[in-house]
């Protein structure tokens, strides 16, 4: 698009600007945290975008903190609980991996019949997906409880960790509905804009987790002495009872979604559209995931030092570019209610200023890791060799930062459009027959050791970026049926 046709586009949604009252930012904050902010498909675009992004900011720093505090917690019960919580949320990572891509499907087809003002279409999409999740809970949680003591053999643990370990796992596969439940109700939400209703609820389920886990791990006052049982269901009731929030929202309270008794028949029709645009997503979300188990083993050959630097590196990295996830999530929900309103150019606005905002803030974050690299390291203890790698990755991969704000907001903008086989090709050429097979190369042949895997990561992630946007810029996203 040239910047003749940028202006042209942008002149409507101008003088809306101009006619809306002043607002400061605090004001602007507040509406979003409230949800008091307007419909995003009418209005200034800028503040759309800002009005959608920070209550999905703040709600994907609430999900990160679930692991955080397990960990903070059980790790005062020792080594055997510590390697007993880790087990099992590698084994459970498949589910998180299906609700991820099954969230993608949701919020492309939410969206697009929010924005076609098809309040009851987007309501029966956000049922079915009820549905299929509570289906595909009921096998996983069967599963789970049945093999439980195998789960964890398979991942390694020994009879001691499944002694410990075996009824956390039970108790988080068996309650595994409200994991799923609470993504898919979550990206129901986002696409209907109400975003602000997706953060209050990991609020609500953050803050009994908090509250119930030293509770119930260490038996305060008249709780009972759980141990890392007590970790388990702490986070289950904290998700459980976000759920219970998210359904009387969606059955009591209405907004921009109100689901009712016919929306919960079976409709295949729409149960199909569903599954093929969330069968692809979670594809596309387990070839990324598994790139970090390939960058793994690379690193693995270089020693624990080495392997230990590469954890603490990338923990630093995800924490930090939790943000960026709310501002890609803001851009998939302007794009999905855009081009369901017929309004392709206003979609494709909305996400070049994510990407301006993306580049901002990450490459803020870039600037601030490549000059603290030791200090932020340091934080996470580890040996001299450990934190020389560490630092080193830090600085190397935040380099890409500039690129991957991009990036990110792109590949949301596809699947936002229900456009979600690009990113899924996308990412299996960047990531596992490019950055794979670039990271052994720099690693091994060429003598960079560990630093070479993070090089590859840096260098696969600009060329994501880059491909997507020149596809993005050719449009084809924008005649996408969903």
């Amino acid at each position: 698009m040239t910047e003749s046709d940028e202006n042209h586009n942008r002149a409507p949604a101008d003088a809306q600007a101009t006619a809306e009252p002043t607002e400061t930012w605090w004001q602007v904050f507040v509406h979003a945290v409230r949800g008091t902010g307007g419909d995003p498909t009418t209005g200034p675009l800028k503040r759309a975008v800002i009005l959608l992004a920070i209550p999905m900011v703040l709600e994907m720093v609430m999900e990160s903190l679930f692991a955080v505090v397990d960990i903070y917690f059980v790790s005062r019960l020792g080594d055997g609980a510590m390697a007993a919580v880790a087990l099992t949320e590698s084994g459970i990572t498949i589910i998180y991996t299906l609700a991820v891509g099954l969230s993608i499907g949701v919020t492309a087809l939410v969206a697009r019949r929010i924005g076609e003002g098809n309040r009851d279409g987007a309501a029966r999409a956000a049922a079915q997906a009820v549905i299929l999740g509570a289906l595909l809970a009921v096998v996983f949680g069967v599963t789970g409880v049945i093999f439980a003591a195998d789960i964890l053999s398979l991942m390694g643990a020994d009879e001691t960790v499944v002694a410990i370990g075996l009824p956390y796992t039970r108790i988080m596969f068996g309650g595994n509905i409200v994991i799923l439940l609470l993504f898919l109700l979550n990206a129901a939400f986002r696409g209907a804009g109400d975003a602000a209703i997706a953060m209050r609820v990991l609020w609500l389920a953050n803050g009994l987790n908090i509250v119930l886990d030293p509770l119930l791990i260490f038996g305060v006052g008249p709780f009972p002495e759980l141990g890392v049982q007590g970790a388990a269901i702490a986070t289950t009731i904290g998700r459980g009872t976000a759920v219970l929030v998210q359904l009387y929202t969606l059955f009591r309270l209405g907004g921009a979604l109100r689901i009712r008794r016919p929306h919960l028949a079976v409709q295949p029709a729409i149960m199909a559209r569903l599954v093929h645009l969330s069968a692809t997503g979670t594809l596309q979300t387990f070839i990324g995931t598994a790139s970090w188990i390939g960058l793994i083993r690379v690193t693995a050959e270089f020693g624990a030092e080495a392997l230990a630097g590469y954890v603490i590196a990338i923990r630093v990295i995800l924490f930090a570019i939790l943000p960026a996830w709310g501002l890609s999530n803001a851009a998939a929900t302007m794009v999905g209610q855009g081009l369901g309103a017929g309004d392709p150019d206003r979609a494709e606005r909305a996400v070049w200023i994510s990407c301006k905002m993306n580049l901002a803030f990450l490459g803020a974050v870039g600037v601030f890791f490549i000059a603290f690299a030791p200090a932020i390291v340091s934080l996470f203890g580890g040996t001299g060799a450990a934190t020389a790698t560490a630092i080193d990755g830090l600085r190397i991969v935040s380099i890409g930062f500039f690129f991957y704000g991009y990036g990110m907001v792109l590949t949301a903008a596809f699947n936002g459009a229900g456009a979600v086989w690009t990113p899924t090709i996308l990412n299996f050429f960047c990531f596992w027959l490019w950055e794979i097979p670039l990271a052994w190369v720099l690693a091994f042949p060429v003598g960079l050791g560990p630093n070479g895997v993070f090089i590859a990561m840096t260098v696969s992630f600009s060329t994501l970026a880059v491909v997507s946007a020149a596809l993005f810029r050719r449009g084809r996203w924008k005649r996408v049926k969903v």
